[in-house]
């Protein structure tokens, strides 16, 4: 990749980041991961196409340009995040995941977040992918891991929060705030 092409790519996920709130490669690997999908799935699921998917998620294109793939997209993640709490299985997921595809979407701005639960305040999960988004927006994590190194000898909790949910597994991560609460 020459520096032009770098740099429309680095300026492509400056734009997702500020339109969806991360990088849409971030994004769709996690409801890959969350929801137990391959790319060509979620494409399907999505109403896009696979070489579509692959050009948002590598930053060749900046802007899902149909609204009712950005709802999709605030489905699924609701889903992925009900998936994560708990509160519907994985058999009930891809009945759910059915019935996002064949949706066409309303408003953007009327779907469910999947921010909160049910009192209003964020979930555990949440919390985690942000601080774990966050993190590896500003460093990869064999960058993460050297700085942890470098801090661990007089700062090892620092070094270890930074390990867990700057390269760590979201399931490892969740259980580490989930130890430090209180």
């Amino acid at each position: 990749m020459d520096a032009a092409q770098q740099e429309s790519t680095a300026r492509a996920r400056e734009l997702q980041r500020s339109w969806y709130g991360e990088p849409l490669g971030a994004l769709f690997r996690r409801l890959i991961d969350d929801l137990g999908l391959n790319q060509a799935r979620l494409a399907a699921v999505l109403g896009l196409s696979a070489p579509m998917l692959s050009q948002l998620m590598s930053g060749q294109r900046a802007k899902i340009g149909n609204p009712a793939v950005v709802q999709r997209v605030q489905a699924l993640q609701d889903l992925a995040g009900q998936v994560a709490d708990g509160s519907v299985s994985a058999a009930e997921a891809t009945a759910r995941m059915d019935e996002v595809k064949k949706s066409q979407g309303g408003s953007v701005l009327t779907g469910t977040s999947q921010t909160t639960n049910s009192t209003g305040a964020p979930t555990v999960r949440r919390v985690v992918r942000e601080i774990q988004s966050l993190l590896r927006s500003v460093a990869a994590a064999g960058d993460i891991i050297d700085a942890a190194d470098s801090l661990a000898p007089s700062h090892p909790e620092l070094a270890e929060f930074l390990r867990v949910y700057g390269a760590g597994r979201t399931a490892e991560a969740v259980a580490h705030y989930e130890a430090h609460q209180n």
